[in-house]
Parts: C-alpha cells; sequence; structure tokens
C-alpha cells in the first residue's frame, strides 16, 4: 500500500487556539466507531491494494470535514464560520480526488436558512485559506490535477456545491463561483428555487426559464450539472436542457428502496442515454433495500448493482456522501433544516447507528474495492467506476469553455 505524503497538519494550527478561533471537540477522524472490513482472501486483499494503489480513486461526492464530538454543538461551529477539514482521514482514504461539497446547506452566519449567498463565500474562503496552509491537500480544477494527486501522494479537492440557490436570479453569480474554482453545482437542495424544484415539493413544475438559462451558463462555462437533490421533473428537464452529460453524484434507485431521495429508472436512464454518471449515496437510512432493511455496505453495493445492470457498467460510479462525525445524529439535528425527514419516504425502517463498511471518507474506497474484486468484477470494470466514467464526463464537460456568436 502507498502511503500518502501527510505530514500530521491539523486544520487552523497557523492560528491561536483560544484567541483567534473558539476550539471545539471533534470527532475521531479514524475509529471513532468499530471498523469493518469487507472479508475477503489473501488474494483478493492483494488485488484490492493493488487496484487502490495503481487507479485513479474518485470520490463524486463527500463531505470531508469533522464533525463536533458533541453533535448538538453543530449550530454554533457552523455559526462560527470555520470548518476543520479531515486530512488525517483523507490520508488513509486511499482516494486521489474527493468532490468536496461543503455543508452550504447549513452555512447559517447570517440566517438560520442557509444558501446565502454571503455565506457561501465564505465558507469557500475559510476552507481555501485552511487548505492553503498545508501542502498534502490541494484545490483541484482539472483533470490533469487528477493524476498530480495520485503521483505526488496527494488529495485533489474539487470544489462542489449541492445547490444554485444562492445565484438567486443572477446568473453572472455562475462565472463569479467558477472563478472561485467550483467545478461542480446542483440544480436545487430538497426545496424549489428560481431554477427548479427540489425533491421536497409535492407539486414539481420543472426547470423553470430561468433555470434553463443556469444549464446553459453552466455548459457553456465548464461546470459539472448535478440532480441529486432535484425533483423527478426538474431532473428530466435537465439532462433535456443540457448539451453537455451530467451527473447525479449521491443517489441510489427507487425501485429498491420508494423513497423521495432515491431516482426512478426513467431519470437514472436518461441522464446514462445522454452520457452521465450516476454516483452511489451511502448516507445513513438512503440506500436501503427490502434485502437487506439495515443500512451497511452491502445494501449500498445492491444499489449499485441494479444501476449497473440497468444503464451499463459505463455510467455508475460512487458518491458516498460521507463524512468525519456522528452522521446519524446530526441527521437528527438537521431534520428540519435540510429536509431530512420529508425524504426518508414512507417505508418503515430500523435505525443504525452507523453505516458499516461505509461510515466514513477513511473507510468507503477500500471497502468498495474489496467488495467488487470478491463480487468477480474485472480490473477494467473496477476502473471504471473508481474513477474512468467520472474522467470521461469531465473531460467533455471541463474542456475549453463554448463560444457563442456575439449576437446571440
Amino acid at each position: 500500500m502507498k502511503p500518502k505524503k501527510y505530514d500530521g497538519y491539523r486544520s487552523f494550527q497557523y492560528l491561536e487556539e483560544g484567541v483567534d478561533y473558539k476550539p471545539f471537540r471533534l470527532a475521531k477522524e479514524v475509529g471513532r466507531v468499530p471498523s469493518y472490513t469487507v472479508p475477503v482472501s489473501r488474494e483478493d486483499e492483494a488485488r484490492a491494494n493493488r487496484l487502490l494503489d495503481q487507479e485513479l480513486v474518485v470520490s463524486l461526492h463527500d463531505h470531508c470535514f469533522v464533525v463536533p464530538e458533541d453533535v448538538t454543538e453543530i449550530w454554533e461551529y457552523r455559526r462560527a464560520g470555520r470548518d476543520w477539514t479531515g486530512y488525517e482521514g483523507l490520508a488513509a482514504s486511499r482516494m486521489d480526488v474527493v468532490f468536496e461539497n461543503f455543508m452550504d446547506g447549513t452555512a447559517m452566519i447570517t440566517s438560520k436558512a442557509g444558501w446565502k449567498w454571503n455565506d457561501i463565500i465564505h465558507d469557500l474562503g475559510m476552507r481555501y485559506s485552511d487548505i492553503a496552509h498545508q501542502e498534502f491537500v490541494f484545490i483541484a480544477t482539472t483533470v490533469n490535477d487528477f493524476y498530480k494527486a495520485k503521483q505526488e501522494g496527494r488529495v485533489a479537492l474539487v470544489p462542489a456545491l449541492e445547490a444554485s440557490t444562492m445565484i438567486e436570479n443572477e446568473l453572472d453569480r455562475i462565472d463569479i463561483l467558477y472563478g472561485f474554482g467550483v467545478r461542480m453545482m446542483g440544480i436545487a437542495y430538497s426545496e424549489a428555487n428560481t431554477l427548479g424544484s427540489g425533491l421536497k415539493e409535492k407539486r414539481d413544475g420543472g426547470l423553470t426559464d430561468f433555470g434553463r438559462k443556469a444549464v446553459q451558463r453552466m455548459n457553456r462555462i465548464g461546470m459539472a450539472i448535478d440532480v441529486s437533490h432535484s425533483g423527478d421533473q426538474t431532473s428530466l428537464d435537465t439532462i433535456e436542457v443540457s448539451e453537455k452529460p451530467i451527473f447525479i453524484t449521491h443517489v441510489g434507485a427507487r425501485a429498491l428502496w420508494d423513497s423521495p431521495r432515491m431516482k426512478p429508472d426513467d431519470v437514472i436512464q436518461e441522464c446514462a442515454r445522454k452520457g452521465g454518471v450516476i454516483g452511489i449515496e451511502a448516507a445513513p437510512h438512503t440506500t436501503l433495500t427490502k434485502r437487506h432493511i439495515e443500512h451497511s455496505i452491502e445494501s449500498y453495493m445492491e444499489h449499485f448493482e441494479y444501476i449497473a445492470n440497468l444503464v451499463g457498467i459505463d455510467h455508475v460510479a460512487f458518491g458516498p456522501d460521507t463524512l468525519f462525525g456522528d452522521h446519524v445524529g446530526l441527521h437528527h439535528v438537521f431534520a428540519g433544516a435540510l429536509s431530512i425527514k420529508s425524504a426518508h419516504g414512507k417505508t418503515p425502517f430500523d435505525e443504525v447507528e452507523y453505516v458499516k463498511g461505509i461510515e466514513n471518507p477513511a473507510e468507503a474506497f477500500p471497502n468498495i474495492v474489496r467488495w467488487l474484486v470478491s463480487h468477480g468484477y474485472s480490473d477494467e470494470d473496477i476502473r471504471k467506476v473508481v474513477s474512468g466514467n467520472i474522467v470521461r464526463v469531465l473531460e467533455e464537460v471541463w474542456g475549453a469553455p463554448k463560444l457563442v456568436a456575439a449576437h446571440s
């Protein structure tokens, strides 16, 4: 196993604790709960390690920040506007690239509702400042940065936002966010906004006229599009309007678990038909199934196999949507603010303390690759789902910005 070049840096250690900022007791990044290793033979373990070493490993969606040990402190922690990045956990993760989605639905520095423009700019700048004071993690804006991270034993962090709510009715804010390094953005996060409907809405009106213009602007500027939290019709409209393939970065199959948070077959198929990629979600109590009613890597991978069989191995990847800390406890605290309860649907389930085998960014990909190896997937198919499919779409989406006639 090739070790990452991590020197032990902790967030904001360039400042004086208790003077420049209020410290919080944070959750352990590694070993917070008993670790679980997908059981494999010695030969399969060696093969899994070889693949993790030689292939680019990309998480399509995660939150690499560290939660306070006491999750009820999260409101004060977020209002302070200073999130800690889990460098130690990232060093153990075997990931080379992570699409970091921050926590801007809870960026509540100036409001109680999140998604305010000033708060998001604050959030981005604060994380960037911390990242700039160390050398292990760096901000990535091109596919070439991915290979640089692999070669140098570092982690490339791609800034992404789960919704476009904060652009309000200002198309040029897309350009500004691109200038700040954002390379992926969602349409809506549960609640409707000026672009379209989120999955929480009982009536999905689809992509608005402004939303269509926003999609076109993202295409032209070279920003990837995500519809994970958008309503079904809004997702279909986005796929239709976009001239480039889009992502559903963290989701599962509604055919396996009837929840608004999952996507129906037609949305998954349309995304794939136009060349897009679907990342599989692992946040607590999302990718459940009737066969695996307890959320674990087994239910997670059942969603992976269903979608891979539905649209083909070329259109599937992994967006675990994990973080460092008590994710289940955090969901309880955030239940109202993030529409989590409404996203679960009506099917009863037994709550788990954590998702066994894929609890945080540090353990997700080693177990995903072990599972794939133990279930007979070829090296080529594993390469596709851990990075190849994502890179293919990004090379198309992140290419040179489209030039349009001056009169258009």
